[in-house]
């Protein structure tokens, strides 16, 4: 069941009515958990089970870390959740990878990886991270073990973030889970305008966006230089449409209900630097690898080689999250690579490397550099091998010949988001962002809904990061 599905809209509308309809706390709870493992079980009800096993297994190592003074005990306990839930993320999604990658280095291990056929489960990455921020934040003692088995399975199996986030982490969500929620008519208005918001990224923008990219990614050999350019820089704006576009609806839809998710976009390529790109791109992302990795190796406290290694590591890994593939991985390394040169120059210079520390190119063509590095990246995030990932870079760096292909809606698509862009940067005002209370919202949101469905696609694409 997809956001952008008719049956979500009918399910939500009747989950939504029965929370109105019910004053009681530990009823709304109820039911939010039976609304939590419908969403779930409609994907596939196999996996119910698999959901079950962190929630139990987390809740009751919280409740004894709370018990334990031993540090031997505390860290078996800690580790054993890190057991648990890594090794269910690394079962599903890596071990088809780790077999594959193992064979073709020359270690014959007797296994036909193409014959494996593991399906990936709805949403683990994502709440991965989620149960182990509460057992990590436990064993810091930086957050209260959970007293009831019912909120933290309603945390857990929080369906608005479930599919592709925001990372929502126990401190945010649990709190509110114990006081009884807002459930006012401005927060439904509130939370329906980010959904249309939403929407309209998605199934206007990011996948009609998403026919032309495809089209040229798959037969990058016969289109021109321009024309790849205008493809890569299409899915770059397609990447974020459908990105930001579902972490709008998610937002919305926990609006509504009266929960506040965290926020997690903020006009990403408008950054000054790398770094500010991180702070700017999936934050909860980003916040938790630097809380949970990055700082756990050692952050910047153990001189400036460790502080580059442990860089490197956490965008390795950050990589490596996104998706079982050395094109992953690589484009984390990218990443790590560029973070590690903006420290580098800052130290150089005698200051912390920062997001606001405009780096070696200030102003505009710090943006431009950092827009343009962000973009190679992507050209590895979406290609579907190294092979093509060289293929799009040569056509896009040394002229190519070929077919012509200026999409019209795409060109005029980019138009329209770089004037978003701009109207930002040089602040025009609040007009892009649609604001509640302006006169003109509620016109703007009927065009979205009438655009959504007189030109939604054939079929309904599935959120690309719903698939990591």
């Amino acid at each position: 069941m997809l956001f952008t599905h008719i049956e979500f809209l009918i399910f939500f509308t009747a989950l939504l009515g029965c929370l109105w309809a019910v004053r009681e706390n530990r009823v709304r709870k109820v039911l939010m958990l039976a609304g939590c493992y419908y969403f779930y079980a409609y994907w596939d009800w196999r996996f119910l089970g698999l959901l079950a096993i962190p929630t139990v297994s987390d809740y009751l190592i919280g409740k004894y870390l709370s018990r334990s003074i031993s540090p031997t005990r505390r860290g078996l306990l800690v580790a054993a959740s890190l057991t648990i839930n890594l090794g269910i993320l690394a079962a599903f999604k890596y071990f088809k990878f780790f077999v594959s990658s193992l064979q073709h280095l020359f270690i014959p291990l007797g296994l036909q990886t193409d014959s494996l056929s593991i399906i990936l489960p709805l949403g683990i990455s994502f709440y991965t991270l989620r149960t182990l921020s509460y057992t990590i934040d436990v064993y810091r003692g930086k957050l209260e073990p959970c007293t009831s088995l019912l909120d933290y399975a309603v945390f857990v199996g929080f369906f608005p973030t479930m599919v592709a986030g925001p990372i929502v982490r126990a401190s945010e969500l649990l709190p509110q889970l114990v006081r009884p929620v807002v459930m006012d008519f401005q927060n439904i208005l509130s939370g329906f305008r980010l959904f249309v918001i939403g929407l309209f990224l998605k199934v206007f923008v990011a996948d009609r966006i998403a026919m032309f990219t495809n089209y040229v990614f798959g037969n990058v050999g016969v289109f021109d230089s321009l024309t790849v350019w205008l493809a890569v820089t299409g899915y770059s704006v397609q990447l974020y449409c459908d990105f930001a576009g579902y972490s709008e609806m998610a937002i919305g839809v926990a609006r509504a209900m009266g929960y506040q998710v965290p926020d997690n976009f903020n006009f990403p390529y408008l950054s000054r630097n790398i770094a500010d790109f991180w702070r700017r791109w999936h934050i909860t992302l980003s916040n938790w690898i630097r809380d949970y990795v990055y700082i756990s190796l050692g952050g910047n406290r153990k001189g400036e080689v460790r502080t580059y290694l442990n860089l490197m590591v956490a965008m390795t890994l950050c990589g490596l999250w996104h998706g079982a593939a050395w094109t992953f991985v690589f484009w984390g390394l990218w990443h790590g690579a560029a973070l590690v040169a903006q420290r580098l120059w800052a130290a150089r210079r005698g200051r912390v490397g920062t997001a606001h520390d405009p780096g070696p190119f200030p102003g505009f063509a710090g943006r431009i550099i950092t827009l343009l590095t962000v973009v190679v990246g992507w050209v590895f995030f979406r290609a579907d091998g190294f092979g093509n990932a060289l293929t799009i870079l040569g056509k896009m760096f040394y002229h190519g010949g070929g077919v012509s292909w200026y999409h019209p809606f795409v060109l005029g698509i980019l138009f329209c988001f770089i004037l978003v862009q701009l109207a930002e940067l040089f602040r025009w005002g609040e007009y892009h962002r649609l604001p509640l209370s302006a006169w003109y919202t509620p016109t703007v949101i009927f065009v979205m809904i009438w655009l959504c469905i007189v030109f939604r696609p054939k079929e309904f694409a599935p959120f690309i990061y719903s698939q990591f």
